[in-house]
């Protein structure tokens, strides 16, 4: 398990006993590449089937979007280079994803992909350095298009965007409080009891730093190290300019968990000043960890 998805999902059950109730529903399940689950309080016993019935077929349907693992529209785009008439999911988190890229300075890049690739296979990262560059990423409602010899990972958002969809699909049904945990997490509501969920925000360690308030938003912590890839073991968070990661762990809360995923993943390769400024670009967010 990558040390990022277990910060978060311990984070969650840190924050779910203050909230929890015998009357709580607990769903979980597995989905992009790690487990997931969500707790939600006041559901009746027989909305539970069609409940869960519901949030694995989305958690399918997104995974048939973004996944790297699958036949999914991703794999598809990075196989052929382009992809006609792209899922209207897939178009709006390319373009969230564009924006990120542009208020982070480039430092969040989706287009690393080939550069993973060959370091975690011993290939020749210096070419695959090469084609990272998400200005040359082409987006329309007709097409998506990628330069010449270039792949995307949406791992950096994908979970978010997921955790984004749940917490939709329980508010357009009318179902809450609930906290919800897709590798990032978002808050339904406050807890049962009327104060915001306290979700525990845990260093590079597992010790526990501090606690993220939330409420209708979302949290997600990225860890570099977490993971290590190649032979010379380095941190699974690439620099697309080369850059190191600055710091060992970093969390952010924002209005929603794909936003927060993605800008805590750029945030691991920022000095604070820049991410500051890149924070002034979406109202609501805040930095809530920077160990």
């Amino acid at each position: 398990m990558k040390r990022r998805r277990f910060l978060t999902i311990a984070a969650a059950l840190l924050a779910c006993p203050a909230g929890a109730t015998e009357a709580d529903f607990v769903w979980t399940g597995t989905g992009f590449g790690g487990a997931l689950s969500l707790r939600l309080s006041g559901l009746a016993p027989a909305q539970a089937p069609r409940l869960t019935h519901r949030i694995t077929q989305e958690v399918a349907r997104l995974e048939g979007l973004f996944s790297l693992f699958r036949n999914s529209a991703l794999t598809r785009l990075n196989r052929d280079g382009h992809l006609a008439g792209p899922p209207p999911d897939l178009l709006a988190l390319l373009r969230l994803a564009r924006q990120v890229h542009e208020a982070t300075d480039g430092a969040f890049d989706p287009s690393v992909q080939p550069l993973w690739q060959a370091i975690a296979t011993g290939g020749d990262s210096a070419a695959a350095r090469g084609r990272v560059g998400l200005s040359q990423l082409r987006l329309s409602d007709r097409e998506i298009r990628l330069g010449p010899g270039q792949a995307l990972t949406l791992n950096g958002i994908a979970q978010g965007w997921a955790a984004d969809r749940i917490a939709g699909l329980l508010r357009d049904a009318g179902f809450g409080p609930a906290l919800i945990d897709m590798g990032e997490i978002a808050a339904v509501g406050p807890r049962p009891d009327g104060t915001p969920w306290q979700v525990a925000l845990a260093g590079p360690e597992g010790q526990v730093l501090g606690r993220a308030r939330l409420e209708d938003r979302a949290l997600a912590t990225s860890a570099p190290r977490g993971t290590l890839i190649g032979a010379d073991h380095q941190p699974h968070i690439l620099g697309p300019q080369g850059q190191s990661p600055l710091w060992r762990t970093v969390s952010v809360s924002a209005p929603s968990a794909a936003l927060a995923d993605a800008l805590s993943t750029a945030f691991c390769l920022m000095p604070r000043a820049r991410i500051d400024r890149a924070l002034t670009a979406f109202p609501g967010t805040r930095l809530e960890l920077l160990a």
